[in-house]
């Protein structure tokens, strides 16, 4: 409350005590464990077991909204396509993959309003909440819905760059 009121007391703050700096820190040590993830995402270089899907961009979009909802981050799954390019994933099951990875943010919302406004039931009530779910999972799905007939086309105009 002290820092609220313009009273600067240094001497009774702790590093860790400080937001700024443990915000920063978890940044960090995010980034690192970003590229960490890349890292062993690349190295192990064979995506044989993905044939399956590869070929179909709806089960790739299927499996971008899966991957973010079971990841809960968006980051980790643009983080793990982006390794898996490296490793030799076609262009037009990337776009497909973004987009699912686009849908699944949305999870985090919703599961953000059960916990925010919910009621004993579990089921969202009407407000802001729900209204921003709707909103976000609704602007993203119709970019997928748009797109995602088209990702060979894209992947087609993108790789001429």
């Amino acid at each position: 409350m002290e820092l609220l009121k313009g009273k600067l007391h240094w001497d009774k703050m702790v590093v860790l005590g400080n937001p700024i700096i443990t915000v920063l820190i978890g940044l960090v040590v995010f980034y690192v464990g970003l590229k960490m993830f890349a890292g062993g995402m690349k190295a192990m270089g064979n995506i044989e077991h993905l044939n399956f899907f590869i070929g179909n961009p709806y089960w790739m979009f299927l499996g971008g909204i899966v991957m973010t909802l079971l990841w809960q981050s968006s980051s980790l799954s643009t983080t793990a396509i982006v390794a898996l390019v490296a490793s030799g994933l076609p262009l037009h099951s990337t776009i497909a993959c973004i987009l699912g990875a686009n849908v699944g943010t949305t999870g985090t919302i919703w599961l953000a309003g059960l916990f925010v406004s919910s009621d004993t039931n579990g089921i969202i009530q009407g407000g802001p909440v729900r209204q921003i779910a709707m909103v976000h999972t609704g602007v993203n799905m119709l970019m997928a819905i748009t797109l995602l007939p088209f990702v060979n086309h894209i992947a087609r105009f993108i790789s001429k760059f």
